[in-house]
C-alpha cells in the first residue's frame, strides 16, 4: 500500500526537490502540495494523505498552527504531520511536538533517511531521535523555563511508568531505558505503550512534552547512569 505525501513548504523549490525524491520510491506518492499553513489544512481535508511534511516559517498560517488543526480534527484521525526544521529554530520545533508533531527532521535530511522518516511515521512511530530530541529541550528551556504544570496527568501512571516518562524525556530509547531500568527492551516498549495509551496521546513525541511540562524531564543534564 502505497504511503501518501502532502508536502508543505512556502518554497516551490524545495517542495519539488521533496516530490522528486518521495516519487522515487514506489511505496510513496505525493498526493498534494501547500504554500501555506492555511492551504496545508484545506489540502489534508482534501486528499486525507498518511504523512504530511510541513515547514514551520510560513505566510498566512504558520506550520504550528497548521499542525494543531490538521492533527486536532477529528476527520483525521490517522494523518501525521512531520515538521521540517533547522536548528536555528529549535523553539518553534518545541512547539511543533507540543501541537501534535510526530517528530521533526532538519531540511538538509540525507535522501535515505527522508525516506525512513516517512515511513516510520506512517507506521504511527514518532520521529525522535535522542540527541537531538535533548538539545531541542535543552535550548527550548535555557530561554524558556516554566513551572511544572498540568502534574494532575500524571495521577494514572504507576510509579514505574513515571520512571520510564522521565527518561523518554530526557531523550532515551527503549534499549537505554532498558538498560537503565534492568529490564528487557520489549518490556521498555509496553511501559512506553501503557503510558501513551493511559495519557491519551498518540506516540511518543507528545510523552517527551508531558515530561518537560509536568517537570518529570531532568532538561538540562543527562541521566544519572
Amino acid at each position: 500500500m502505497s504511503i501518501r505525501v502532502l508536502l508543505v513548504d512556502d518554497q516551490a523549490v524545495v517542495r519539488a526537490g521533496f516530490r522528486a525524491l518521495l516519487e522515487l520510491n514506489d511505496g510513496m506518492s505525493v498526493v498534494g502540495e501547500a504554500a501555506n499553513g492555511h492551504e496545508a489544512v484545506e489540502a489534508a481535508r482534501r486528499s486525507r494523505p498518511d504523512v504530511v511534511l510541513m515547514d514551520v516559517r510560513m505566510p498566512v498560517v504558520d506550520g504550528i498552527e497548521a499542525t494543531r488543526r490538521i492533527v486536532g480534527d477529528p476527520d483525521l484521525p490517522e494523518v501525521r504531520v512531520l515538521v521540517l526544521t533547522t536548528f536555528e529554530i529549535d523553539e518553534y520545533v518545541f512547539e511543533a511536538l507540543r501541537a501534535g508533531a510526530s517528530g521533526f527532521l532538519l531540511k538538509d535530511v540525507e535522501p535515505a533517511d527522508l525516506v525512513a522518516a516517512v515511513r516510520l511515521v506512517a507506521e504511527g512511530r514518532s520521529l525522535l531521535d535522542p540527541a537531538v530530541t535533548r538539545r531541542v529541550i535543552d535550548e527550548f528551556t535555557r530561554t524558556r523555563a516554566p513551572e511544572p504544570i498540568g502534574l494532575e496527568r500524571l495521577d494514572p501512571l504507576t510509579d514505574r511508568e513515571r520512571e520510564v516518562l522521565a527518561l523518554v524525556g530526557a531523550g532515551l530509547g527503549n534499549e537505554e531505558i532498558a538498560r537503565k531500568l534492568f529490564m528487557s527492551p520489549l518490556t521498555a516498549k509496553t511501559h512506553v505503550n501503557r503510558a501513551m495509551a493511559k495519557l491519551h496521546v498518540r506516540d511518543r513525541a507528545q510523552l517527551v512534552i508531558i515530561a518537560f511540562e509536568t517537570g518529570l524531564a531532568q532538561v538540562g543534564r543527562p541521566p544519572e547512569a
